[in-house]
């Protein structure tokens, strides 16, 4: 059965496809466009039930995530990427959760979680210093997750290195306000960060190996749902290739209706036109199929861990590959339909235009590159266990 959130998108649709142009204008998602996604309740899909979110089946986030974006794919994405905070946060000290959700339970959380920064041992925590980059919806979150790499005393990486997620309040980072000039994806307001020497305290950190691995995090804090048992390179790249997907979806809708009564230069009406319809059919059943995909893949992983089962690496390496491709297969069939909506496609008042720009940039996001996912499934599959790099983001 559809999620209620899912519903309230859907109920909310027009109004989203409405504050796309204005959201890209601004460069970040805009007054009314937040409060459409605060309303409908996305952000608060994976929130755990003891701090007013729904702890959700992690297949309806992703509908509800493809819903939003196939309307903007910018608010898509930030809800993509956005949405998934809560699900972490849910792994941390119970301190922190109060700290975050205790007065505001529509608190939204940033990240990057790229080990841009170096966290220094002190007492009682760290001492954090970085520049991170794409810190998507950034303006409007009151929290940040980062990636950083424990430093020794000189402020250097320790070797072998190991990493940390730690999270800060917004008076301990600056956001970088030019940052963020791009050709797609513009009203995400994916800006970059600065923490310049803030103290961190230890509760307010965690192992990113822990959380990679899944349900020994959520054991140490308590938590019994099944959601919070998963691996993290499952749900986070879930939220960004749902964006994407659901872009793929809001493209071939505007493509439909752009071409419906479309006349080419030649005089042909496309409803006519035998070398349009086929490529149109053929790019609907590809998105359909990365809609299907990626659904199935996070599903299967759900059942394994709701059954007493054990998430293997193969399984991750698996889901994660099938993830890559869903999203390379969508945006390959939006790039067969908008070569084919003529030159006035390419004008900012067309929709197509704007799915188009923001589905590539989406695409360029690291957990989309296929070749080490590719390498490591493929080795997988033969019964060879991957080392070193090739473990990495799976």
């Amino acid at each position: 059965m559809t999620h209620e959130v899912v519903r309230r998108v859907e109920e909310a649709a027009a109004q989203l496809a409405a504050t796309a142009e204005e959201t890209e204008r601004l460069g970040r998602l805009s007054d009314a466009s937040v409060k459409l996604i605060r309303d409908a309740g996305v952000m608060r899909l994976l929130q755990p039930t003891d701090f007013g979110g729904y702890a959700a089946y992690p297949r309806d986030f992703a509908e509800a995530v493809m819903a939003v974006a196939r309307n903007c794919g910018s608010t898509g994405w930030v809800c993509g990427v956005g949405g998934v905070h809560p699900w972490e946060m849910a792994l941390m000290d119970r301190r922190l959760q109060n700290e975050v959700w205790g007065d505001n339970p529509d608190t939204w959380i940033a990240s990057p979680y790229a080990p841009q920064g170096v966290a220094v041992p002190t007492e009682g925590g760290y001492i954090l210093r970085g520049r991170w980059n794409f810190s998507s919806g950034t303006d409007h979150c009151s929290w940040i997750f980062l990636g950083a790499l424990l430093g020794d005393a000189d402020g250097k990486p320790v070797q072998p290195v190991k990493g940390l997620h730690v999270v800060l309040p917004r008076a301990d980072y600056t956001i970088v306000e030019d940052s963020w000039d791009v050709i797609g994806l513009s009203g995400t307001g994916s800006k970059d960060v600065v923490v310049d020497g803030a103290f961190v305290p230890s509760y307010r950190t965690i192992d990113s190996a822990e959380v990679a691995e899944g349900t020994s995090a959520a054991e140490r804090v308590g938590r019994a749902d099944t959601v919070y048992k998963l691996p993290f390179w499952t749900m986070f790249p879930l939220g960004i290739t749902a964006a994407v997907v659901g872009m793929a979806e809001g493209a071939l809708t505007a493509h439909l209706d752009y071409q419906r009564d479309r006349v080419t230069s030649m005089g042909t009406r496309i409803k006519d036109d035998p070398y349009v319809l086929p490529v149109i059919s053929e790019a609907a059943a590809d998105i359909a199929a990365s809609r299907t995909q990626l659904l199935d893949g996070i599903s299967r992983l759900y059942d394994i861990v709701e059954s007493g089962g054990e998430v293997s690496f193969e399984d991750r390496a698996a889901v994660r590959r099938n993830q890559i491709r869903c999203a390379w297969r969508a945006v390959s069939a939006v790039d067969e339909i908008f070569a084919r909506s003529g030159g006035n496609a390419v004008r900012r008042k067309n929709t197509m235009q704007r799915f188009w720009r923001d589905i590539h940039v989406g695409l360029q996001h690291a957990i989309h590159v296929p070749g080490s996912v590719y390498h490591a499934s493929a080795l997988t599959s033969m019964g060879v266990e991957p080392e070193g790099m090739l473990r990495s983001l799976i």
